[in-house]
């Protein structure tokens, strides 16, 4: 069995929220939140929230123990891209990508 929580539309590169995904990708949930919380980089902020969403779902939507909980996916797709424009010299206008990503944790219990 197991349960997973989704943030959609997270205004963060996929390739940077990879980076830490990466870190907590196969440990249990208490060792996660560690390397969560002592990674200096912005997606921290957002993954500490949706792997405490996760592990609210596993506990109460499926009845699991939480001290059993290990993370057995996690990916981050690319969304949608905001397209901007900034001014530059003599007229004309470079492009901006504001890019976009779709994180996704999956936890399970281990037996």
């Amino acid at each position: 069995m197991e349960a997973k929580a989704i943030a959609k539309y997270m205004r963060i590169s996929s390739r940077k929220v990879g980076i830490v995904l990466d870190l907590i990708r196969g440990k249990k949930i208490g060792e996660a939140f560690a390397i969560i919380k002592h990674t200096p980089k912005a997606a921290s902020e957002i993954l500490e929230k949706l792997l405490k969403s996760a592990v609210a779902n596993a506990e109460n939507n499926y009845n699991m123990d939480v001290d059993k909980l290990y993370i057995s996916e996690a990916y981050a797709n690319q969304g949608p891209t905001l397209k901007r424009f900034r001014a530059r010299a003599k007229g004309r206008g470079v492009r901006i990508l504001k890019r976009t990503s779709h994180i996704t944790l999956i936890v399970k219990e281990k037996e």
